[in-house]
């Protein structure tokens, strides 16, 4: 479509179309919790990327499943312009109503127990905040501690996070199951994120993927796909924690998460892609980027994956200037990225500029303002701060309206960098098909 200049929203009428095309949401959704599915159905209302009505049903069918009946009822009464609400939902509520008197009554001894702060304060300083303890001096029992679990699970369900956070905490140093203490890790990141406690989320992101890799007995395809989640759930750090960047580049770049991404979940390079472009500090992982991408390119794409593509394996500068208004269109219309569009594009420019000024000896202002969209006079100025920000040796010439660049000559630590970079690799694929060849050498 036509474009606004260089970093602007397409103005055409098909820019919800487009938004639409490029939305994760059906790929992302799978690997989420469904309460964190509503923040997103939201911000695509919010965007009228989707028809509001089909959003709504989508949400009416994630609140559904909650126990949040209430919530559901008004936004189905909205939809139906109606009063009346169908049978089952009635029906559903009585059922909530229901449960949450029977758990209530079954958690009442241990809940009265944990209200006392101080008292679980001081078992937990003395290392006796244990089920063996607690059930000969308390009478809590190993039912009780069950219930628990279940209790947690229902005002979760509810959308009270910080309650069910407490009570996940309290349960998970409690349980004798190993398994049961890990399902609780994951319930108390969720209710962190969707309370918005970046710093606790963070902390418990790393617990839980210290306790996947700890987890011995865990089959490939499971890890997989935890490592899968773990990198999603991550996802809402990104524009949120103020070094959200740094931590999705680190945990993601780490090869068993790699190896995930590739297998099942591809389309997290658009988001590792926007972490290390924004980021400065990761500039030296940008070949590495692309080299994935590359590989991964068959399997997923994207106008921002192929911009690093254009500019970096094909060169192609005429390119990677037009992708970028389709690039301003998918970080303005996905949740994660929504808020990374403005440092995205200025990114993108500095490195079109940096890689353009590497190749060419002399540049033409007026070709290059034109490219930029931008008057020269305001190209100048950019163009000055781009020169030092990239740390070229040029210098302007203004009468004849030239960028002129002196020789870079090559970083030779950098080169050096790249070339290893490539020999282990090509060495860990060699090492692997010895293995296999060896594997089935014996096999025969």
């Amino acid at each position: 479509g036509q474009g606004t200049g260089l970093g602007g929203m397409p103005e055409d009428a098909d820019s919800p179309q487009d938004a639409q095309s490029y939305d994760l949401t059906q790929k992302v959704g799978p690997f989420m919790d469904r309460h964190m599915i509503i923040p997103v159905i939201d911000f695509l209302h919010q965007k009228g990327i989707y028809d509001q009505e089909e959003l709504d049903r989508g949400k009416l069918d994630v609140l559904f499943r909650t126990n949040m009946v209430d919530l559901a009822m008004d936004i189905y009464k909205a939809l139906h312009h109606t009063e009346d609400v169908p049978a089952y939902m009635t029906d559903r509520r009585e059922e909530v109503l229901d449960l949450m008197d029977k758990l209530s009554s079954e958690v009442q001894p241990i809940l009265e127990f944990l209200q006392d702060q101080g008292r679980v304060n001081e078992l937990r300083q003395e290392k006796l905040f244990n089920m063996a303890f607690l059930q000969e001096q308390h009478a809590i029992m190993p039912q009780h501690v069950k219930v628990l679990h279940r209790y947690a699970k229902f005002v979760y369900d509810c959308g009270d996070y910080a309650n069910a956070s407490n009570l996940l905490t309290n349960f998970r140093q409690l349980t004798t199951n190993p398994d049961e203490a890990f399902s609780s890790m994951w319930g108390k990141l969720a209710c962190e994120i969707l309370m918005g406690n970046w710093d606790q989320a963070l902390e418990d992101i790393n617990a839980l993927k210290e306790a996947i890799e700890a987890r011995g007995n865990t089959p490939a395809v499971m890890l997989l796909q935890q490592r899968a989640w773990l990198m999603h759930w991550s996802l809402f750090l990104l524009g949120n924690h103020p070094n959200g960047r740094n931590i999705v580049v680190d945990l993601f770049f780490q090869e068993r998460y790699l190896n995930a991404i590739q297998t099942i979940c591809p389309h997290l390079l658009r988001y590792l892609a926007v972490a290390v472009v924004t980021n400065p500090r990761r500039r030296g992982m940008l070949m590495e980027l692309v080299r994935v991408i590359a590989m991964e390119h068959k399997s997923y794409s994207d106008p921002i994956t192929l911009f690093l593509e254009d500019l970096y394996k094909h060169a192609d500068f005429e390119h990677a200037q037009k992708r970028l208004q389709d690039c301003s269109v998918v970080l303005d219309s996905d949740f994660f990225l929504c808020n990374s569009e403005a440092d995205f594009l200025k990114s993108a420019r500095l490195y079109i500029f940096e890689n353009y000024c590497r190749i060419h000896g002399r540049i033409d202002l007026r070709m290059l303002a034109q490219k930029l969209n931008m008057e020269q006079i305001a190209a100048e100025k950019w163009i000055v701060a781009m020169v030092s920000d990239a740390q070229l040796n040029a210098k302007i010439d203004s009468q004849s309206g030239h960028v002129i660049l002196g020789v870079q000559p090559p970083d030779v630590y950098q080169q050096v960098i790249e070339k290893t970079k490539g020999l282990s690799f090509r060495s860990y694929v060699l090492a692997q098909n010895l293995e296999k060849r060896a594997a089935a050498a014996s096999a025969q």
